[in-house]
C-alpha cells in the first residue's frame, strides 16, 4: 500500500467516529445572531480532548465581542508541532452561522442522517469541516508520522460578522502565524479568489403625521423608495463590469432587511434598511463605497425635507490570490483528481470569507473543504442545510494526503 492509500485506509475505518464528531457539533446551536458562540467551542475542546488534541482556548474580551453586536467569542488552536524546519500549516473552519429560519423537514440541531446526507445547521458550513480537518490530522499523525513542519487547527466564531473577532483578532494579537492556510469550502473546487463585501445600515428620516393630515409630516418612506430605486438602478450598470476571475461575474447589489414607520395611520418619520454590495476583485473597496454613498445622497436630495444616515456595518476586502499557494493548489489538485476522479478547478467564488484576513497577513490560503458543487445543493443559509457524507469522508482523504505532502 501507498503512504495514500493506508491514509485513505485510515479514514474509512474512523469514519463512523468522524460522522459522530460532526453530528455533535451541530448538536450545540451557534446561530448568529445572537452569537453566544463560547458553549461551542468549550464543547469542541471537549471533543478534541478525547483525541489527544489540546485546544488553547481564546476568549475575545466580553466588552469588545458586546461593542460588535454579539454575545461571546471564543476561538480554539490546536497546535502539532512535528519538528525543526518544514512549513506550518492552518486548517480553519468557523463556527458560528445563520439562525435556521423556516421550512426545515430535519431538527436543525438533530444532526440527523437521511440519504447519505447529514443535515443540521452548519452541517455544510462549515462544522463540516471541523470533522474533515480534525480526522485528516488525525489520520497524518497516525499513518504518515511527519518528523518537520507543524499543523494547526484554527476553529473561530466570527464568519458571518466579517472575521475580525475571529481569525482577524488571532492574527492581530500575534497568536499565530502559519506558512499556509486552507479554509473550509466545497470538494469540488479549490478557490484562490472571492468577493469583497460592503454592508451598510441607511436610516431615512422624515418628519411624523396623522395620516389624515400627511402634508403636515414628511414621508420617509417615499424618500426610501427613491433612494431603493437609484440603489436597483445601479445593478443593472453592474452587469456591463465583468471580472477576470473564473467563477466570478459581476458586482451586485441586495437591499436583505428593511424597517419603519409605527402604524398604519400615521405617516411614517423613519425607515431604516441593509444593503449589502458584492465588490469584484478588481474593484476598489473605498471607490465602491463613496460612489454608493453619493448615489443615496443623490436621491435622498430629490424629496424635500428628507435626510439620510449611513453607517457602515462591514467591509470586507476581496480575497486575491496569492503567489505563495501553488502548493496548496497543486497538492488538492492532484489529490482531489485521485480521490473524486475527475478535474478539481481553481477559480473564484462570489461568496465573502474570512480567509481574505489570511492573505492581508501575508499568508497564502485556498479554500477547500467538504461540500457539493455549488452553495445551492448546501443549502447554506437555508432550510434543511446538509453534507453528503460521502463528499466529507473524501473531502478528509484529500485534506490528509495534502498535509503529508506540505509536511513531506
Amino acid at each position: 500500500m501507498t503512504d495514500y492509500a493506508k491514509l485513505d485506509a485510515w479514514i474509512d475505518a474512523h469514519f463512523d467516529e468522524e460522522v459522530k464528531f460532526l453530528q455533535q457539533l451541530v448538536q450545540v446551536p451557534t446561530d448568529t445572531p445572537p452569537g453566544n458562540n463560547a458553549p461551542h467551542a468549550e464543547r469542541t475542546a471537549e471533543l478534541l480532548k478525547d483525541f489527544g488534541f489540546e485546544a488553547e482556548k481564546h476568549a475575545v474580551p466580553a466588552q469588545e465581542v458586546q461593542d460588535y453586536g454579539l454575545e461571546s467569542i471564543t476561538n480554539l488552536i490546536v497546535r502539532r508541532p512535528y519538528g525543526s524546519g518544514g512549513r506550518t500549516v492552518a486548517l480553519n473552519a468557523h463556527g458560528d452561522v445563520v439562525p435556521p429560519g423556516d421550512g426545515w423537514t430535519h431538527d436543525p440541531y438533530g444532526g440527523e442522517i437521511a440519504e447519505g446526507s447529514l443535515y443540521g445547521r452548519a452541517a455544510a458550513v462549515s462544522k463540516s469541516d471541523f470533522a474533515s480537518f480534525t480526522f485528516a490530522l488525525r489520520a497524518l499523525e497516525a499513518v504518515a508520522k511527519p518528523t518537520q513542519g507543524a499543523v494547526e487547527l484554527h476553529f473561530t466564531y466570527d464568519e458571518e460578522f466579517g472575521g475580525i473577532l475571529g481569525p482577524g483578532w488571532l492574527l492581530k494579537n500575534g497568536l499565530t502565524k502559519p506558512d499556509l492556510m486552507i479554509a473550509a469550502g466545497f470538494s469540488y473546487e479549490v478557490v484562490t479568489a472571492h468577493n469583497g463585501c460592503l454592508q451598510m445600515e441607511v436610516t431615512v428620516h422624515g418628519k411624523m403625521a396623522h395620516a389624515a393630515i400627511p402634508t403636515t409630516g414628511v414621508d420617509a418612506l417615499q424618500g426610501a423608495v427613491k433612494i431603493l430605486n437609484a440603489l436597483y438602478a445601479q445593478n443593472t450598470r453592474y452587469q456591463q463590469v465583468t471580472s477576470k476571475v473564473e467563477g466570478i461575474t459581476h458586482p451586485y447589489l441586495n437591499v436583505g432587511r428593511i424597517e419603519g414607520g409605527t402604524n398604519t395611520n400615521v405617516v411614517p418619520g423613519k425607515v431604516v434598511f441593509k444593503l449589502d454590495r458584492r465588490m469584484i476583485p478588481e474593484e476598489n473597496p473605498v471607490e465602491v463605497e463613496a460612489a454608493i454613498r453619493q448615489v443615496i445622497a443623490d436621491a435622498a436630495a430629490e424629496s424635500a425635507g428628507i435626510t439620510v444616515e449611513i453607517k457602515r456595518l462591514l467591509l470586507a476586502n476581496s480575497m486575491k490570490p496569492l503567489a505563495g499557494n501553488k502548493p496548496l493548489v497543486d497538492a488538492i489538485q492532484k489529490h482531489g483528481q485521485d480521490v473524486f476522479g475527475e478535474p478539481i478547478k481553481a477559480m473564484g467564488t462570489p461568496l465573502y470569507t474570512d480567509v481574505r484576513l489570511y492573505g492581508e497577513a501575508g499568508i497564502p490560503g485556498v479554500i477547500y473543504g467538504a461540500g457539493p458543487r455549488t452553495v445551492l445543493e448546501s443549502h447554506a443559509k437555508r432550510s434543511d442545510e446538509r453534507v453528503v457524507l460521502e463528499d466529507l469522508r473524501r473531502a478528509t482523504k484529500v485534506i490528509a494526503r495534502t498535509l503529508a505532502d506540505l509536511l513531506g
